[in-house]
Formats: structure tokens, C-alpha cells, sequence
């Protein structure tokens, strides 16, 4: 019997349904694509005056500019370098802390209250101390990335602990475990999966602080492009540079995705 086309459509908008590989990979270049062509629709049309919105050709053309000159080349491996530094300090720091914060509830209370108030403080208006503490160079940049991203992963990573069912903390006491073999053997390996998605989200807000975090006193960089466009009114850099970054944004994004997938393969199974 043939299937009726309303049917078929129906089952792809399912609670938690399953679908095909190859319609859940091309619904991924649907919306992009169709915004593209509104994009280029609109300017061709000349809906928008260019200062305000210029084609896709001409933000592919300051790109090219960029790169054949060496300015995108030299910019993104400055940013890329105080990302993984501002991230990867963060995350040296927010990994035990959270991980205490999610067992031991007297250091839950103790930090819990301080962390969950600094992390709606804007990184913005920490720039005047950040300059204070650490000067104009790299390390200020690094400092303001540091302050954007580890409150917030913290608290992320305590909840990921929490969340471990507690019947296998309890069946590690039975078996006469210490708190450290506890905590080693059964509550680390249990809550890996949903740290690594934590280290996935979290350098995902690394960048986007990055242009904050480039605001002062940078020479070079993804952000201070940026910035330094907005100062001429040139929407083409600004807008490929705002697409550049979010390119490398989710090019980061895939590859934690990928290696997530195959260190915590019996997860993956077992959803």
C-alpha cells in the first residue's frame, strides 16, 4: 500500500520520533540556504542600502581580501590562541570545583551562592579591572575569556555530578568503596559524557565573549576586526567577520560533537 504523504510528514514531527539520517542532515542546509537567498534578494532588490546590509558577494570579497592578504590568516590564529587559553584555563579550574560542588554539599553551599551571583555580572564592566589587574596585553584578553566562561561551567559541571543516579553511589558504598574510589571509579566515568557536552556548550560562549574580550587595546585579532570596521562603517568586514567567527564557532562545535561520540561510544547506545 502507498503511504500517504501526509502521513510520512506527520511522523517527522514526532515527540522524540527518530527520522532518517539523510532528511535530518539536509533540514540542516534548508534554513541557512533560504536565508541566503533572502539575503541576496533583498540587496538585489535594493530594498537595503549597502551601508546598512551589503550583498553576499561583497562580504565574499572582503573575506578573499582578507585571506590573500594574509589579515585572516594572521587575526584568526591570534583569536584561536586566546580562545583555547581562556578556555582551557577555565575549564582547569571549573572541573573540580564542580565536581566538589557536586557531591560534597557543604562546598555546594559555601561556593554556590558567590558563583551563581558573579555569573550574571557583565563581562563588559569588567574590562576597567581586568585592565588593572592584567595590563593591555594577551593576558588581559585571556582574563576577560576566563570570567565569561567559568562561572557558568561550574555550575554546569555540578549539575552534570548531581544528576548521576544514586544507586550506584550506593552500591559503591556496599561494596566498601573510600569516597575517592566513589567519586573515581563510579561517579567520573558516569558523568564524563555529560562534561564533555558541557566543554562542547561552554567554548561555544569562549567565542562569543571573544570580541569582548578584544575590545582594548588589541592589535590583531578576529574581534578587534571587528571593532575597528564598526569605527568606518564597514558592514562588510563587520559581517564577515561576525560569520567567520561563528563558522569556527560551530567547526568547534562538530569536532567536540565527533569525539564525543567516539570516546563515550556505550553512551551514544544507550540513549
Amino acid at each position: 500500500m502507498s503511504q500517504n504523504p501526509r502521513q510520512g510528514i506527520g511522523r517527522l514531527f514526532r515527540l522524540r520520533q527518530e527520522i532518517p539520517a539523510s532528511i535530518f542532515s539536509a533540514a540542516g542546509f534548508v534554513v541557512p540556504v533560504a536565508l541566503l537567498f533572502l539575503w541576496w534578494l533583498i540587496t538585489s532588490l535594493g530594498l537595503v542600502k549597502p551601508l546598512f546590509l551589503p550583498s553576499p558577494g561583497a562580504v565574499l570579497e572582503e573575506g578573499w581580501r582578507q585571506l590573500s592578504e594574509g589579515i585572516l590568516v594572521s587575526d584568526a590564529s591570534v583569536s584561536i590562541y586566546r580562545i583555547l587559553i581562556g578556555w582551557l584555563a577555565a575549564t582547569i579550574v571549573a572541573v573540580p570545583v564542580g565536581i566538589l560542588m557536586g557531591n560534597f554539599r557543604i562546598i555546594e553551599g559555601a561556593l554556590e551562592p558567590l558563583i551563581s551571583t558573579v555569573r550574571y555580572m557583565p563581562v563588559v564592566a569588567l574590562i576597567p579591572l581586568s585592565i588593572l589587574w592584567a595590563g593591555i596585553g594577551d593576558m588581559q584578553k585571556v582574563l576577560i575569556l576566563f570570567l565569561g566562561t567559568f562561572f557558568q561551567q561550574s555550575l554546569m559541571i555540578m549539575d552534570n555530578v548531581k544528576n548521576i543516579d544514586r544507586n550506584l553511589i550506593r552500591a559503591g558504598q556496599t561494596l566498601g568503596f573510600s569516597n575517592f574510589e566513589i567519586l573515581y571509579r563510579i561517579i567520573l566515568p558516569a558523568a564524563l559524557p555529560g562534561i564533555w557536552d558541557t566543554f562542547r556548550i561552554t567554548i561555544g560562549w569562549t567565542w562569543t565573549y571573544l570580541v569582548v574580550a578584544e575590545l582594548v587595546a588589541a592589535s590583531e585579532g578576529l574581534g578587534r576586526r571587528i571593532m575597528d570596521a564598526q569605527r568606518y562603517l564597514a558592514t562588510d568586514t563587520i559581517l564577515f567577520g561576525t560569520l567567520f567567527i561563528g563558522l569556527m564557532g560551530l567547526l568547534t562545535d562538530y569536532l567536540f560533537k565527533k569525539s564525543g561520540r567516539a570516546l563515550f561510544r556505550w553512551n551514544n547506545q544507550s540513549r
